[in-house]
């Protein structure tokens, strides 16, 4: 089965469960066929021809720039992308803050999933997600890839390049990273899974040379492999926190290259602040805290974590003492 009929049956099966959202592939392949035909057109009138040395089987290719492909094909492939990744994001958020929630808000949907039986259909959303995520990373890089076969140039993968520096690929989104800790903290706490859980069997926390990586072979063309040594204090993030850029650090290692304190948090930050790795500035104030991460991580090397924990929770008590003496002596006027 070709993958485009693939991807619509999918996506038909997910308008009828989610309603999710999808890259228009069959109207992208539409829009290069259309620059195929006019590129046959052009090919025949003489008077577009670039040049009279051009070989033959140019002509069967679409000339560059191409105002068929350019005005309409990156347009519409930018605005599907954006509204991909951000249902992806939303719908996780949902899934992960059910799942994460404490207090009376987890008493309250502990009783409401009692009596409704939601807990499986909310962990079988969360696998749905994650191949909504997979499929159209696929999508996005079949049709970026037939792009760059009718014009025989590499402008699709400059296009992907450019998606992944607008932090709108969705293999970067850090939700991703959260929900695939999620199914992996539950398939370590309660076994294994019912149906579907073939999706996470290639997702594993793996420690080389003692440095932790998530390692998740999502399926035969999509591999991630997510870093999780903090580039700051060189060693495993503890209270991980994930910047817009995608680099993931400790929660204070990433306030003090914001140069803010742990009380301020990292909201707090100048917009020129940026980060240690790519130096990209105005990073901070979106970043997302990985709970479900710190679980894994927290289990995974428990003595780590412990030692970790008691230097961090001394570091944190100082903070707090230096701030709101800070804060007690501006208000006296001192």
């Amino acid at each position: 089965m070709k993958f485009c009929k693939k991807y619509e049956e999918y996506m038909q099966t997910q308008d009828q469960k989610n309603k999710l959202p999808g890259v228009g592939f069959k109207n992208l392949k539409k829009i290069l066929k259309r620059c195929r035909r006019d590129d046959v057109t052009r090919s025949q009138n003489p008077l577009v021809l670039n040049d009279s040395n051009d070989n033959d089987n140019d002509n069967n290719k679409c000339i560059h720039p191409c105002p068929v492909c350019d005005g309409s094909f990156f347009p519409s492939l930018m605005n599907e992308m954006f509204t991909v990744v951000g249902c992806f994001n939303e719908r996780a958020q949902k899934v992960l803050d059910v799942h994460l929630a404490t207090g009376f808000r987890k008493y309250f949907v502990w009783c409401k999933d009692k009596f409704q039986g939601n807990h499986g259909a909310l962990i079988q959303e969360g696998k749905d997600l994650v191949g909504y995520a997979i499929i159209n990373a696929i999508a996005m890089r079949k049709i970026l890839k037939k792009y760059d076969k009718i014009h025989d140039s590499k402008q699709g993968q400059a296009f992907r390049s450019q998606v992944q520096s607008m932090h709108m690929e969705i293999l970067q989104s850090p939700w991703l990273c959260e929900l695939i800790a999620l199914h992996i903290n539950l398939r370590e706490t309660k076994g294994k899974m019912g149906n579907g859980s073939e999706v996470f069997e290639g997702c594993s926390l793996i420690f080389n040379d003692g440095k932790p990586s998530l390692s998740c072979e999502l399926s035969d063309v999509v591999k991630l492999e997510i870093d999780l040594t903090c580039s700051i204090c060189l060693d495993t993030v503890f209270d991980p926190v994930c910047l817009t850029c995608g680099h993931i650090f400790c929660f204070m290692c990433a306030c003090k290259a914001g140069s803010v304190t742990i009380v301020d948090g990292l909201k707090a930050t100048q917009p020129t602040a940026k980060c240690p790795l790519c130096r990209e500035a105005g990073v901070y104030q979106g970043s997302l805290h990985l709970d479900e991460l710190n679980i894994l991580l927290g289990r995974s090397c428990p003595e780590y974590w412990e030692e970790r924990l008691k230097t961090e929770r001394m570091e944190r008590i100082r903070q707090t003492k230096e701030h709101w003496e800070s804060q007690s002596r501006a208000f006296l006027g001192i």
